[in-house]
């Protein structure tokens, strides 16, 4: 559907369905517009990226987020696509196993889990879900953006303007749309002492099915399968006190991965001879989002925008589809009061979130040493408050919003089952 259809306008402007901007295309974006649509919004994505960006770490789906996906009525369609990942091993210098982690662990919600997919792949899926009930717009942003009582008025860089009745950014960790609407980024953004790294590289150490770690002195080197028997991930971390590369400079990042990883052992040196020949390289800062609110007056945040919760708790695309579920929900209950909906999907969020950020700390500090000196801790800390565990994959209610519009999953799926 083209953006400027003046068809399309005079559709949006007579129709009686809210009219809904989600700000990112990634998972919490497509997830989101899924709930919208099925809600009786009209919906619009935009997109700065000119096409879906592929591979990317791989993320995981546990407890309360495979009902989600399942409500969503895409659960063969992510099972297809996942990495087919059995399990993990740690391993020494030498390529000695130290431990094992199974998918089937904990009822496949353990350190790897039985829904374990590359961000690029699951954010192809919940594209091809909602492509044909939902305006996407890519290569396009948000420039300008001024609400009233009624709407909002969103001037886009390409030079269109239009008039929503919501806005949401979904657009992750570095949202734009945050940064206009609610201030700087220093100011919610905290980081964790850790950062990460990822790309893939061709697959000449012999990966099959298990991911292999490796750490040593406050930093880890790793490579895992992706699906693909020819290429495989690389996967670095290392701890650093603070963070000041742009997040847009791919030479300056490269250049501090390789002084962060000179002389380590194991594989790093031949996973590094390919750095410069990666096409889809990724390193950015280990952070959380801490936010007071997720929202002012029509304009809202979800998933990594409003509450990241950093990779290291294992459960951001938890957050982004269960935030998804119950953001349209709310809303939809609210009959789209902004004030309302908005309240009411941070008041039944926030426990969920805070527990997941609790997790990504906690793991983040077991991975960082304060002095070189000190060796850190190898494994996932297993003495863990199980508890905490538990709040964080299944502690939040899923409402069935009975009464609340919904056209059903068949309509946005349908095209998806027959590719």
């Amino acid at each position: 559907m083209s953006v400027d259809d003046p068809a399309h306008e005079q559709t949006i402007r007579a129709g009686s369905a809210p009219r809904v901007l989600v700000a990112g295309a990634s998972i919490a974006g497509p997830a989101l517009a899924h709930w919208l649509h099925r809600r009786g919004a009209e919906v619009t994505v935009v997109e700065r990226a000119t096409e879906l960006r592929p591979g990317g770490q791989a993320v995981d789906a546990r407890g309360v987020t495979k009902e989600v996906i399942r409500q969503m009525g895409l659960d063969a369609a992510v099972r297809a696509a996942c990495t087919d990942t059995a399990g993990a091993h740690t391993v020494d210098v030498d390529g000695n196993v130290l431990e094992t982690f199974r998918a089937e662990d904990d009822g496949g919600d353990g350190y790897i889990s039985d829904i374990e997919i590359l961000r690029g792949d699951l954010s192809r899926v919940l594209y091809d879900d909602t492509r044909d009930g939902v305006e996407y717009i890519f290569g396009d942003r948000i420039a300008e953006l001024t609400q009233d009582a009624d709407g909002v008025d969103v001037v886009f860089a390409g030079g269109d303007r239009r008039r929503f009745d919501l806005v949401i950014g979904a657009d992750g960790l570095h949202s734009a749309l945050r940064a206009m609407v609610f201030g700087p980024r220093e100011r919610f953004i905290r980081h964790l002492g850790l950062v990460l790294a990822f790309y893939s590289v061709p697959n000449e150490f012999g990966m099959d099915r298990w991911l292999l770690d490796y750490q040593e002195s406050g930093r880890s080197a790793g490579l895992r399968p992706i699906g693909d028997a020819n290429r495989a991930m690389a996967m670095f971390s290392f701890a650093s006190e603070d963070f000041d590369v742009d997040y847009r400079d791919v030479a300056a990042q490269k250049r501090l991965l390789r002084e962060r990883m000179a002389g380590m052992g194991w594989s790093t040196p031949r996973i590094l001879a390919h750095l410069d020949d990666t096409p889809d390289f990724y390193l950015d800062q280990v952070a959380q989002v801490v936010m007071d609110r997720w929202s002012s007056g029509r304009v809202g945040l979800l998933g990594d925008a409003a509450f990241s919760s950093s990779p290291m708790s294992g459960q951001g695309t938890g957050l982004a589809l269960v935030g998804a579920y119950l953001l349209a929900g709310e809303l939809a209950a609210a009959g789209w009061d902004p004030e309302v909906g908005f309240a009411a999907y941070e008041a039944r969020m926030r426990p969920f979130v805070e527990a997941n950020q609790e997790i990504g700390r906690l793991h983040a500090h077991s991975l960082t040493v304060p002095a070189p000196e000190v060796e850190p801790n190898t494994q996932p800390d297993i003495e863990w408050d199980l508890g905490l565990i538990d709040r964080a994959i299944n502690g939040i209610e899923l409402p069935d919003y009975a009464g609340v519009p919904d056209s059903g999953a068949e309509s946005l799926t349908s095209s998806s089952a027959e590719s």
